[in-house]
């Protein structure tokens, strides 16, 4: 399978916190470009189908596309399985918390970012919008437009660490073959490519 970059992914479906990671290090990626792009060439007109504004294009449709699934993808599948499997063992266990049932409140505050970055990335999405059509920004959007990327670089920082220290992890060693076959399995209906 070819990642969106046209290079072979490191992790398959059948690999989905793999898959999770992988998708990461693409929306560091996509945000740099646009970090960079607006560091570069937000103080001059931006060039008509130039390499800065087929890159911002890139990107833009990265985050309008891509990103949303990747969000659906810890939302919908990953993190719902997390939250069972720790009610089950504390159940289990007669109520006791323990290392499982402690995911619930990192989960939430991993909920909270991605509705934050969620109002971010649609007012950057609008921003850029008008930065593709116009050429420019008046200079409070260009402002606007570069305070918000890097509140969303400092977001994404904390989020993605706490999911690769912390969550990911933890995932890995308490849910099932099946439960993890079944986020692949949902992942890659989300993106609407049958059964590999």
């Amino acid at each position: 399978m070819l990642n969106i970059l046209g290079k072979p992914a490191d992790h398959g479906f059948d690999e989905p916190i793999g898959l999770l990671t992988d998708c990461h290090r693409r929306i560091e990626m996509f945000l740099d470009v646009l970090i960079r792009v607006a560091r570069d060439h937000l103080d001059h007109p931006l060039e008509p189908g130039g390499q800065p504004a087929q890159a911002l294009v890139k990107a833009k449709q990265y985050f309008l596309h891509a990103a949303p699934r990747h969000t659906a993808d810890e939302e919908e599948s990953l993190f719902p399985r997390m939250k069972a499997a720790a009610a089950k063992d504390a159940a289990s266990a007669g109520g006791a918390a323990g290392e499982k049932a402690g995911n619930a409140g990192a989960i939430e505050r991993l909920h909270d970012d991605h509705e934050r970055a969620d109002a971010m990335h649609a007012r950057v999405d609008a921003l850029l919008g008008v930065w593709l059509r116009d050429a420019s920004l008046p200079a409070s959007q260009a402002a606007e437009l570069r305070e918000l990327l890097d509140s969303l670089r400092e977001l994404y920082r904390g989020h993605i660490a706490v999911e690769e220290q912390e969550v990911f992890p933890l995932a890995a060693r308490m849910l099932s073959p099946a439960d993890l076959s079944a986020v692949g399995d949902e992942m890659r209906a989300r993106r609407g490519l049958g059964k590999g």
